[in-house]
């Protein structure tokens, strides 16, 4: 999904232009959303959903999306909107994987597919 909106959306980054309005700009513009901030955010979610209320401190590691999120808009990498976009999708794409009775998982990458397994213990 993160893949499919970057080329779609194909937003300039702030060290590309100060214009934050810079959007379709074609190949080489894939500023929104942020992959890395989706990714984490994805990982985090899944964990806080299932442990969080008997383990509390298990909170604390949103703070893992929020650092990325800071660093991405201070390395001039992404726009604000582009990583709290980001944690929307991740927490959408977290909270269905935490969700899904399916042991089968699928995913699209930019030049393929994923298919695995899943299996509590």
């Amino acid at each position: 999904t993160n893949e499919a909106m970057k080329h779609i959306f194909t937003r300039s980054r702030p060290a590309q232009s100060p214009d934050p309005h810079l959007w379709f700009q074609g190949a080489g513009h894939y500023s929104f959303p942020s992959g890395e901030v989706t990714a984490v955010t994805a990982i985090v979610t899944p964990f806080v959903l299932e442990y969080g209320r008997e383990h509390p401190a298990v909170y604390a590691l949103e703070l893992l999306p929020a650092y990325d999120a800071i660093a991405r808009v201070k390395a001039h990498a992404h726009w604000q909107t582009d990583v709290l976009a980001s944690f929307a999708l991740g927490s959408a794409t977290g909270y269905l994987a935490h969700s899904s009775d399916s042991p089968v998982i699928l995913g699209v990458l930019p030049h393929g597919f994923t298919v695995g397994l899943r299996k509590q213990f």
